[in-house]
This record gives C-alpha cells, sequence and structure tokens, in this order.
C-alpha cells in the first residue's frame, strides 16, 4: 500500500462547480492536491470556481483533460450518468460524492472508482472547516478504498467506510435532519416576517433544540402541543394559516410526533 504522503500532491480534475465542488476543492488544494482543471455545464460557474483555484476550465467533456490521478464528480445525481458516459475513460481513479448514488454507477466504463460522500450542508456563501465532516467512503476493490479513504482523510479527521446500501439510508436520514428541518425553518420565518416580527428571536429556540440532540435522544426531547395532543392549540393554529399546503403539512407532522409519542408508552 502506498503512504499516506504519496496521495498528496496528486492531479485532480473536478466534475461540477456547485456547493460541494467548492468546498471540496478548496479543502483538497489546501491539503496539498493539485487541481487541473473544473467542468460544469455553466461557463460562469466553472470560470468562478477556477479562478479561486487557479487552474484551467471547461463546459465540454471532450475537452477534459486525461492525465490526472483523480476524478472528483461533484453533480447533481441525475446529471452523474450523463457526465460519467460523456467522459473518455482514463486509468485515473473516478469518485462521486453522492449520498444516494450506488459506486456501480461507474461499472462498465472504468477499472478504478469508489465514492466519497461528505455529510453537511454546503452553501458557496458559507466557509466550512472540512476538518470536522464526516466523510462516508467506499471502494471497487481494496486498492480503491484505500486510496479513497487516505484522500478523504487529508481533509477530514471524520472518515468511515459506508457500503453504498447503507448510505442511502444515512442520504434519507440527513434529508429528514436537514433538508426538511430548514424548510420548516422557511415556513417559520413567512409567518413572522408576514406579522412584522423579526425571525431572529426564534434562533436561541432553534439552537437549544439542536442542543438538546446532542444529550438525549430526539423523542425524549420532544415537546409541544402534538405530544399531548392539545387539540384546542392545534385546531387554532391551524385556523392562522392562510394555505392548504401549510394545513396539511402542520397536521401531518402533529400526527407523527403524536403517534411516536403515543408509541413510546
Amino acid at each position: 500500500m502506498e503512504s499516506f504522503e504519496s496521495f498528496l500532491g496528486m492531479k485532480v480534475v473536478l466534475i461540477g462547480a456547485g456547493n460541494v465542488a467548492t468546498h471540496l476543492s478548496t479543502a483538497l488544494r489546501k491539503a496539498g492536491y493539485r487541481i487541473l482543471q473544473v467542468y460544469s455545464r455553466s461557463i460562469e460557474s466553472a470560470k468562478t470556481l477556477a479562478q479561486t483555484l487557479n487552474c484551467s476550465f471547461t463546459t465540454y467533456y471532450s475537452e477534459i483533460r486525461e492525465d490526472a490521478d483523480v476524478y472528483i464528480f461533484a453533480l447533481k445525481d441525475d446529471s452523474l450518468p450523463d457526465a460519467i458516459a460523456g467522459i473518455t475513460p482514463n486509468d485515473g481513479l473516478w469518485i462521486h460524492t453522492s449520498g444516494s448514488v450506488p459506486i456501480d454507477v461507474f461499472k462498465g466504463y472504468v477499472k478504478r472508482y469508489g465514492v466519497m460522500y461528505p455529510l453537511q450542508t454546503f452553501s458557496k456563501e458559507r466557509y466550512k472547516d472540512f476538518n470536522n465532516v464526516p466523510i462516508f467512503v467506499e471502494g471497487v476493490g481494496e486498492d480503491e478504498e484505500f486510496a479513497v479513504h487516505q484522500i478523504a482523510s487529508s481533509i477530514s479527521s471524520c472518515v468511515s467506510f459506508l457500503s453504498s446500501e447503507k448510505r442511502k439510508y444515512l442520504h434519507l436520514a440527513a434529508v429528514f435532519a436537514c433538508n426538511f428541518t430548514n424548510h420548516l425553518y422557511s415556513l417559520a420565518w413567512d409567518i413572522l416576517e408576514k406579522q412584522d416580527i423579526n425571525p431572529s428571536v426564534l434562533l436561541p429556540l432553534i439552537d437549544e433544540t439542536a442542543a438538546k440532540v446532542h444529550v438525549m435522544r430526539p423523542d425524549t426531547a420532544q415537546t409541544g402541543p402534538a405530544v399531548r395532543f392539545d387539540t384546542n392549540i392545534i385546531a387554532k393554529h391551524l385556523s392562522m394559516l392562510d394555505d392548504k399546503l401549510s394545513e396539511d403539512i402542520y397536521n401531518l407532522i402533529s400526527e407523527s410526533i403524536h403517534y411516536k409519542a403515543i408509541t413510546k408508552q
């Protein structure tokens, strides 16, 4: 097996220029990898990230360099198969960063491939230290898995092996814990802004709710009218909502909270 240091300085081509690609490539460059090129369908996105990384860029699969050691695909899930099929196969290690796409999406195209899934929410406007980001890795073979693990370990102290089958459930859980929760924040913001109340008053409540799950199970920490099924408050809240979709969301989540509470007893 190669030493950890032998992976540093590897040449990398980045397929994608979105949130994950931006943070991941920045961390890799800081760790000592050489970013050769950025691909994106958007010339503006490709150029912006390439300028940050001081490398070349392209918007054409046919122009992607074939001399890199590693090709990292940080794309939307539905764009991944077309990108893999559109790029000329080579001897590099091909890695995708998706939580829900299985490793065998590369099968039949290249011999060396793996997965490096960072479990975090990323926005270009907000810096995130990758050292504390959990990364879940997988490789088609022992050598590939070792290589992906070494690359991930050079930017994060929280690296674990996880199969495609398990990873898809981790991604599902992440959607509930992050994406759905953030959408509920957005709905709460809308309610307060319509009443000319500064939504920032919710921040201490949000912070404490998140802090609780560090020391207790979420179902143990659950509070509110739905737990005790306070029909008077629930009915009042529903009457205050001004669209059917928000009413449905309130009802469905309240039912789920109450059902979980009574089944725990």
